[in-house]
């Protein structure tokens, strides 16, 4: 496990979720996704759907751990935290943030590469993302890419929308290149219960949902280790729950709750 997360800076674990987390997990994101702290990405694309048409949305939202128990506790009590920092070599880990990711059956927008540390206002090299599909998941309804040795690169990438490759305007770096053709790309068929972590350096993106009867709800969350430490990044979004926090220093609480070990451990 460790071996392949440090080669190729992502690795799919399987069954590391029973079916009660997986459970709870459809029934809060179903609710969330309704609500306003989800928003329609397939609205920002290229071509973005007609008023009306039936083709389905992508649609995603961060940080619902804050307002929503639901997403704190899953985040923090599953056994993801524990395999985080054994493949990170953390002795403590920090929820830095997570999201709801949902493509309904016929959505048309691919998730453009990407790299995760681009948007966080962190850095390190113990910060990883872990995808946690509720669905399953293959190419066919929005499987993820992964460019597999990416995360080695030091080069620093600008952020984009997810469904365009335009980079977030005041964003510092180089746009992210296409890696359709990529001999080292890589995606996993995926089963809920599994997890997919890679490290927040690795480019990846996603396919469209191209079927008519699946859906693929996912969660990703975002966790950092012990050299974690905050860096406002120009351009990038920021959180107003980060407020607390000091530039150059780690990440603490409460903006960034420790979910492993737990308090008393």
């Amino acid at each position: 496990m460790n071996e392949v997360f440090e080669r190729d800076g992502v690795v799919h674990l399987q069954g590391v979720l029973d079916d009660e987390w997986i459970a709870r997990m459809r029934a809060a994101v179903d609710r969330e996704v309704d609500t306003r702290a989800v928003v329609d990405l397939s609205a920002m694309a290229e071509a973005p759907p007609e008023p009306g048409s039936p083709r389905g949305q992508f649609r995603a939202g961060t940080d619902h751990w804050i307002a929503t128990p639901e997403f704190l506790t899953f985040a923090r009590d599953t056994p993801v935290p524990a395999l985080v920092a054994e493949l990170l070599g953390s002795e403590h880990v920090w929820l830095y943030e997570d999201s709801v990711l949902v493509k309904d059956p016929g959505t048309r927008e691919r998730t453009m590469f990407h790299q995760d540390l681009a948007y966080f206002h962190v850095d390190g090299e113990q910060v990883c993302t872990v995808w946690i599909p509720l669905d399953p998941v293959d190419a066919a309804n929005g499987a993820v890419r992964y460019v597999r040795g990416s995360h080695r690169d030091r080069t620093a990438f600008r952020p984009n929308l997810f469904v365009t490759t335009e980079s977030l305007p005041g964003t510092e770096g180089v746009d992210v290149p296409d890696h359709d053709d990529d001999p080292a790309l890589v995606h996993f068929d995926t089963a809920p219960g599994d997890i997919v972590v890679h490290h927040a350096r690795t480019i990846h993106g996603a396919f469209a949902n191209t079927t008519a009867d699946r859906p693929r709800r996912a969660l990703s969350i975002r966790y950092a280790g012990d050299d974690a430490r905050f860096r406002i990044k120009p351009g990038a979004p920021q959180k107003a729950h980060h407020a607390s926090l000091v530039e150059g220093e780690p990440l603490a609480e409460p903006a960034c709750p420790r979910v492993w070990p737990l308090s008393g451990d």
